[in-house]
C-alpha cells in the first residue's frame, strides 16, 4: 500500500490556529479540489463527509446526529444538506464550546440556509495554492508592505519566464499539479466538465439547459482574464461562430452559478474611503479560480503562450494572453496573503481608463498598498507612471508602492517603488 502524502502547510493554517480556540464554528468556502478537506481534517476530531450516500442518506433522516463527536466535528461538503448551517447555527447560540465546529464547503447553495451565520459562523476563503505554497524562498513579506515601515528589498530568485508558465500550467489544485503533462491536462479538461454537468447542478440547483453554451461562456470569459470587459463584451465573445449571442438573463445565471461553486474570482472595483479620488470604473476584474483552468479553457499550451500565439482572435481584452495569465496567478497568490494579513483587496482604473492599477491593498485604517503586475524582468519609468500618479493623489495614505515582475532580484528603485519578482513574495 502506497505510504500516504505528507500534508504540504497551507497560508490558511496560520489563520485556523490563530483563531480556533476562540471561536466555536468554522466555515472554510472554496472551489473543489483546493484543499479544504485536507487542511480541515488536520485539526478534526470527527469528521463527516456528506459527499458520502450513506452519510447523507443517515443525515437526511437524523440531521442532529451530525453534531456529536470528538471536536472540532468537520462537517465536509455541508451544502449538499443545507439545513446542517442553521444546526450549527443554533448550537452556536445555544452555548457551542470554541473549537467545536469546522465545515467545508465547495458550493453556496440556492436556496441558501435560513440565516446568515453572521455572528455565529465565522467564514475563510481557501483559494488553490499561491507562489509561497509552491515554491520556497521568499524574501518580501506582505506583511511588511502593509506595516508601512517600507522594508528592504533583498533576495534573488532563479525562477524566470519559463518557470512561471509552468506554475501557470500546473494548477494551483494540489491533486492535479503533480501529474504528468497529458494526465494534468485530461483531469482539468474532467474538472471542467464536472464543474459543468455535475457541480452546478447538484451544488447549486441551477438548471443549464444548454452545457456547451455555457463551455464557450466560460472560454470567453477567460480569454478576458485580467480585463474589466463588460458582460456584453463577454457574450459576444461566447457566439462567435454561433447564431446568436446568450440572453442577457442566461449570461447571468452562468455568472451566478460559476460564483456559487467559487469558479469565478472576480477583483472588485477599489472605492476609497477617502474621497481623494474621482471618476473611478466600478466594474470588477475578470479572473477565474486559477489560470491553469483559464488556459485549458482557450486550449494554451507552453509553446502557444511562450510564442504570444493567441487562441482567440475575438479576445477581449489588450496585450497577450501570457501576461493575462501571469497577473492572473500573482492576484491569486496576494489575494492569499492579503487575507493572511486582514487586508481587502481591489483594483484601481480611472472612468476613462487613463490610469489603471492592477492591485490596490487597504487596511482597516484605509490605507493602502499599490501594486502593478508586470511581464517583465526589467521595471521602466513608464512602467510606474500610474503609481506614481497614485501617490500624487494620496500622499501618506499611500504607505508603499510594488512592481511584481518576472525578473531576478527584489530592490527598490531610487523613486522608492519596489520591485519584486512574484516567487519571492509571501505572507
Amino acid at each position: 500500500m502506497a505510504e500516504p502524502i505528507a500534508y504540504s502547510r497551507r497560508v490558511l493554517d496560520d489563520e485556523l490556529d490563530a483563531i480556533i480556540a476562540a471561536l466555536p464554528a468554522i466555515a472554510i468556502e472554496g472551489a473543489k479540489g483546493v484543499g479544504k478537506t485536507r487542511t480541515a481534517s488536520q485539526r478534526a476530531g470527527t469528521v463527516r463527509r456528506l459527499d458520502d450516500p450513506a452519510v447523507l442518506a443517515i443525515a437526511e433522516a437524523d440531521p442532529t446526529r451530525l453534531l456529536d463527536g470528538a471536536p472540532p466535528v468537520l462537517l465536509d461538503e455541508w451544502q449538499r444538506l443545507p439545513e446542517v448551517w442553521d444546526l450549527v447555527r443554533r448550537s452556536v447560540d445555544d452555548g457551542a464550546e470554541p473549537g467545536r465546529f469546522l465545515l467545508a464547503g465547495s458550493a453556496s447553495p440556492n436556496p441558501p440556509p435560513t440565516h446568515s451565520g453572521a455572528g455565529r459562523i465565522v467564514s475563510l476563503r481557501m483559494r488553490p495554492l499561491s507562489m509561497s505554497e509552491r515554491v520556497d524562498g521568499q524574501t518580501v513579506s506582505l506583511g511588511d508592505l502593509l506595516s508601512g515601515s517600507r522594508p528592504q528589498m533583498t533576495g534573488q530568485s532563479e525562477i524566470g519566464l519559463d518557470e512561471y508558465v509552468d506554475e501557470i500550467l500546473a494548477s494551483g489544485l494540489p491533486g492535479i499539479r503533480g501529474l504528468p503533462d497529458r494526465a494534468r491536462r485530461l483531469q482539468l479538461e474532467g474538472y471542467l466538465d464536472r464543474v459543468i454537468d455535475r457541480e452546478i447542478p447538484d451544488e447549486t440547483g441551477a438548471v443549464i439547459r444548454n452545457p456547451m453554451a455555457l463551455r464557450r461562456w466560460m472560454a470567453a470569459y477567460a480569454a478576458a482574464s485580467s480585463t474589466t470587459a463588460s458582460f456584453e463584451k463577454i457574450r459576444d465573445a461566447a457566439s462567435a461562430g454561433h447564431d446568436r449571442p446568450p440572453a442577457k438573463e442566461t449570461s447571468q445565471v452562468y455568472r451566478d452559478a460559476l460564483a456559487r461553486v467559487w469558479i469565478l474570482d472576480e477583483v472588485p472595483a477599489w472605492i476609497p474611503s477617502h474621497n481623494r479620488l474621482h471618476q473611478l470604473g466600478q466594474a470588477p476584474k475578470h479572473q477565474l479560480t486559477d489560470p491553469a483552468l483559464a488556459a485549458r479553457l482557450l486550449g494554451a499550451d507552453r509553446d502557444a503562450l511562450l510564442a504570444g500565439r493567441e487562441p482567440d482572435p475575438a479576445r477581449p481584452r489588450d496585450g497577450t494572453l501570457l501576461g493575462a495569465l501571469f497577473e492572473s496567478l500573482a492576484t491569486l497568490s496576494v489575494r492569499v496573503y492579503a487575507q493572511r494579513n486582514a487586508a481587502r483587496i481591489g483594483h484601481l482604473r480611472t472612468a476613462r481608463g487613463r490610469q489603471e492599477i492592477d492591485l490596490i491593498l487597504e487596511r482597516d485604517d484605509g490605507r493602502v498598498v499599490a501594486m502593478e503586475v508586470k511581464l517583465a524582468r526589467l521595471v521602466r519609468d513608464r512602467d510606474v507612471r500610474h503609481l506614481t500618479w497614485l501617490k500624487e493623489k494620496l500622499g501618506d495614505q499611500l504607505l508603499d508602492s510594488v512592481v511584481i515582475t518576472t525578473g531576478p532580484a527584489a530592490y527598490r528603485r531610487a523613486d522608492g517603488i519596489a520591485v519584486v519578482p512574484l516567487a519571492l513574495l509571501g505572507p
